[in-house]
């Protein structure tokens, strides 16, 4: 999932949805800086971490994360699989209920997850559909929506039918795209329907406001099957996304939670080591750059090649991010069982050189003015500075710096509106799959126009095959050619989470490789009696 860093927060009131609990009133129980404005609360929409965040607390799949980021019962109070792997059958909890007091049924699975797959819905994130049976002819318009094998006999029962087997599949159904909306609503109000006044959920947490550039007002929802034990009755989540902002709202008590290391000043990052409220940990994330390959001079991979040779990573993590990070070798982050990312190219400035010759831009002469695309941060500007520094220095070469809002920057990519373009990625599930079919031909989250037949194949062969050592290794065999031969990409380091908050006033947030913090999860601590 792409990693938000965007719109400018408490910057001012755009447009209010709702101001009912919207920053009047007493203070919510819970108030947390989550990152950017939320570009949607639609969970076929959504295509970033944040909006993830809230989504998982106003809907609820089949199955959900935990506060260690594991798959646990959700909707589905248990499952079961053929013995080929290929078919699940979940059954649903009895009397699960809408926010208004409807039965939720298979059917609603059913209907959402279709909805999320039709072309005229748009979903940016339909692909992750793609290991049922008929999703993606469904989706690309090649075969009807009964062609997806997906199928409610009873209310209580969802029989799903799979191209391969995916041991992980049970995990994806937690997913923000997987979760279940309300056909009545949808129905009744198109794009509205997200608005507070229109809005029914099945999670732990109702819609209670929404007022854009301030905050998310959530309040607990009684109607949910577990509400005994969502610990917190009211939850605000900031739009926020200034480092200095979102460390003073928590300095001074206005914020409890930061849940975005992008939220923290890189410059102050040394001194937090030790803080007992400082919650760093290894994160399944990368940091990266995109090449536009369908626009000279990139479609050259010489020069795709060189720009990446030039890049001392080192001196990014040392310099600027100071949490830690690793610097990226391959795309997808070590960690997986089995699986050996290979070691991409190492920084080496007299190849760069010689490579940017050979492409016919000796010492950068006669290089077209080409420009770095970032949706604006602190983070990703400082990023961006240093690296057009390095470019101009090794390789001759004028880089200019353009950034932009997030849901800009968004169509600037999904358009292929830019020569450079910052990235992120957060697996969505433990397995390199997550990062590597992001690259294949025609995937939505591809965005640098590359296609490789080969690439393509490997990934298929790897999701057909029924043995875990060789299906890794072909992954493998995939990201060579994606971080060492074509190299549409640009990989920089793997992100380090880091949470603030208080142990000794919060509890049910833990660092884990997915970054989940379900918002269900999260309880005051009771205060300790003085002695």
């Amino acid at each position: 999932m792409i990693f938000r860093r965007g719109l400018p927060g408490l910057l001012g009131l755009l447009c209010i949805f709702s101001l009912a609990g919207c920053g009047s009133g007493p203070r919510a129980d819970l108030v947390l800086c989550n990152g950017a404005e939320p570009q949607t609360l639609d969970p076929a929409l959504v295509s970033g971490q944040l909006e993830g965040r809230i989504c998982a607390a106003l809907y609820e799949g089949l199955t959900r994360r935990d506060a260690r980021g594991r798959s646990v019962p959700g909707a589905a109070e248990s499952w079961t699989v053929s013995p080929d792997g290929r078919t699940y059958t979940f059954t649903l909890r009895e009397n699960l209920r809408w926010s208004n007091g409807d039965p939720i049924t298979a059917e609603d699975f059913c209907y959402s997850w279709l909805r999320a797959l039709d072309p005229a819905t748009g979903s940016p994130y339909a692909e992750i559909f793609y290991f049922i049976r008929g999703a993606e002819d469904y989706q690309a318009g090649r075969a009807p929506a009964e062609s997806v094998e997906i199928a409610a006999p009873d209310a209580r029962t969802l029989v799903v039918r799979l191209k391969n087997p995916v041991p992980f599949f049970p995990s994806l159904t937690s997913f923000t795209t997987y979760l279940p909306v309300h056909r009545a609503t949808v129905a009744k109000h198109g794009d509205r329907w997200t608005r507070p006044e229109h809005w029914v959920g099945s999670g732990p947490y109702r819609l209670k406001g929404w007022r854009v550039n301030d905050r998310v007002a959530l309040e607990k929802n009684p109607r949910y099957h577990g509400a005994d034990r969502v610990r917190l009755s009211r939850i605000d989540a900031l739009a926020v996304t200034r480092a200095s902002t979102a460390f003073n709202l928590y300095s001074s008590g206005q914020a409890d939670v930061l849940l975005d290391k992008g939220l923290i000043p890189s410059l102050i990052m040394p001194k937090l080591r030790g803080r007992p409220d400082f919650h760093p940990a290894p994160l399944f994330a990368t940091y990266f750059y995109r090449f536009n390959v369908t626009r000279p001079p990139f479609d050259n991979p010489k020069v795709r090649r060189a720009f990446s040779l030039a890049i001392d990573k080192e001196a990014i993590v040392e310099r600027i991010t100071r949490g830690g990070e690793p610097i990226a070798l391959s795309l997808t982050p070590r960690g997986v069982p089995g699986y050996r990312p290979p070691a991409g190219p190492v920084a080496s400035p007299v190849t760069a050189k010689a490579l940017l010759r050979e492409a016919g831009y000796p010492n950068g002469q006669g290089f077209p003015r080409v420009s770095l695309l970032y949706n604006k941060s602190e983070l990703n500007e400082q990023v961006a500075v240093e690296i057009q520094a390095q470019w101009k220095r090794e390789l001759g070469v004028e880089v200019d710096l353009r950034n932009q809002e997030w849901a800009t920057y968004l169509r600037s990519l999904d358009s292929l509106d830019f020569e450079i373009a910052r990235s992120s990625w957060v697996g969505d599930y433990d397995d390199p799959l997550t990062f590597l079919d992001c690259f294949a031909t025609g995937r939505g989250n591809n965005r640098t126009g590359w296609s490789d037949p080969k690439y393509d194949s490997l990934l298929d062969q790897a999701q057909a095959d029924p043995h875990a050592a060789s299906r890794l290794r072909k992954l493998e065999q995939a990201e060579e050619i994606l971080v060492n031969q074509a190299m549409p990409i640009l990989p920089l380091y793997h992100f380090v989470g880091c949470l603030m908050f208080d142990p000794k006033k919060w509890d049910g947030l833990m660092p884990n490789l997915l970054d989940e913090h379900p918002f269900s999860e999260i309880g005051a601590r009771p205060p300790r009696l003085s002695k």
